[in-house]
C-alpha cells in the first residue's frame, strides 16, 4: 500500500509538473511573440473588452452575439455584430451594431430597433509581463437610435451615450485571472435634453484550463444610478473550436432587478489571420 500511495503522489506530481509546462509554454507562445510587451489575460463574454490588453498592431476580430433576456411581461432578444482591430500597438478600436427586438407576453412590449451605433476606442497605458498586469483607459461614443416603426415620424437619432472607462486586469499565477472594467455612462435625451448618470462596476473572475485558451468563470455585472443598486451575476465558459474560432456562453442571474428575470448570451469570436508590418 504504501508502494502504491507512492506511486500515486509521484504521478500526481509528473502530472502537476506537465501542466504547468504546457502552461508555460502557450503562455510564452502569446506573450513573446513578436512585438511589444502582452499579457495573456481572460477577457469576459458579456461585457468585453475593445481589444486585447497589449493588443500589438494588425490584432483584429469579429463577434456576433445573441441573448435572451425575460423581462417580466415581455421577452427581449438581442444580436450584435462587432469588429475591432488595432491599429497600432497597445491601441484597440472598435464599431458595433447593437439590436434589440421584443416579444410581447403578459402586457405591451417596446417597439423593436437597432439601439445605437457604437464607437470605442482603448490604450492600453501600462503592460507588466513581470507582474501579469495590465492597465487600460478608453473611451465608447453611442449615437441612440429610435424604433424601426417609428423612422418616418420621428428623428431618427435619439440621443448620445458618452462613456469613458478604466480596465485593470492581472492573471495570478498560470490559470486564474481578474478583471475589473468601470466607468460612467452619461446618457442625454435629445427629447427632453435630459442628462443622467449611470455608473458600470464589472468584476471578473476566470479559471484558463491548462495550454488552451477555454475558460470557466463569472462576472459580476453592476449599476448604479443615484440611489438604485442592480447587480446580474453571469456564470460562463469559452470553448476554442478551431485555431481562430471561439464560442462562449454566460446565463445571467439578476440580483434585485424588479423587471428581469434569468437570461442567456451567446458569443461567436472569429479572429482572421494578424497582419503585420
Amino acid at each position: 500500500m504504501l508502494l502504491l500511495l507512492t506511486a500515486h503522489i509521484a504521478m500526481a506530481q509528473t502530472e502537476a509538473e506537465e501542466n504547468r509546462s504546457i502552461d508555460s509554454l502557450y503562455i510564452k507562445e502569446v506573450e513573446k511573440d513578436a512585438g511589444p510587451p502582452k499579457v495573456l489575460h481572460a477577457e469576459p463574454l458579456y461585457i468585453d473588452l475593445i481589444r486585447d490588453l497589449g493588443a500589438r498592431k494588425g490584432e483584429r476580430e469579429w463577434n456576433v452575439g445573441m441573448g435572451l433576456t425575460d423581462k417580466s411581461t415581455y421577452d427581449e432578444y438581442i444580436a450584435l455584430v462587432e469588429y475591432e482591430w488595432a491599429p497600432a500597438d497597445r491601441l484597440g478600436l472598435e464599431v458595433e451594431l447593437p439590436f434589440s427586438m421584443y416579444y410581447p407576453g403578459e402586457g405591451a412590449a417596446p417597439g423593436s430597433k437597432l439601439n445605437s451605433l457604437k464607437m470605442a476606442i482603448q490604450y492600453s497605458f501600462f503592460v507588466s509581463e513581470k507582474a501579469s498586469t495590465s492597465l487600460a483607459v478608453g473611451y465608447i461614443q453611442e449615437f441612440e437610435l429610435t424604433e424601426f416603426n417609428r423612422y418616418q415620424n420621428a428623428r431618427i437619432f435619439t440621443g448620445n451615450v458618452y462613456n469613458p472607462f478604466f480596465v485593470a486586469a492581472k492573471r495570478w499565477g498560470q490559470n486564474f485571472h481578474t478583471l475589473i472594467y468601470t466607468g460612467p455612462q452619461f446618457i442625454h435625451h435629445f427629447e427632453s435634453s435630459a442628462m443622467h448618470t449611470a455608473w458600470q462596476i464589472n468584476t471578473n473572475i476566470h479559471y484558463m484550463i491548462p495550454g488552451t485558451r477555454n475558460f470557466i468563470g463569472i462576472e459580476f455585472n453592476k449599476e448604479v444610478v443615484g440611489q438604485d443598486f442592480d447587480m446580474t451575476i453571469r456564470p460562463q465558459m469559452r470553448v476554442s473550436i478551431a485555431d481562430n474560432l471561439l464560442i462562449g456562453i454566460a446565463t445571467g442571474i439578476p440580483v434585485n432587478r424588479e423587471n428581469e428575470r434569468l437570461s442567456t448570451f451567446l458569443r461567436l469570436i472569429y479572429e482572421p489571420g494578424h497582419k503585420k508590418e
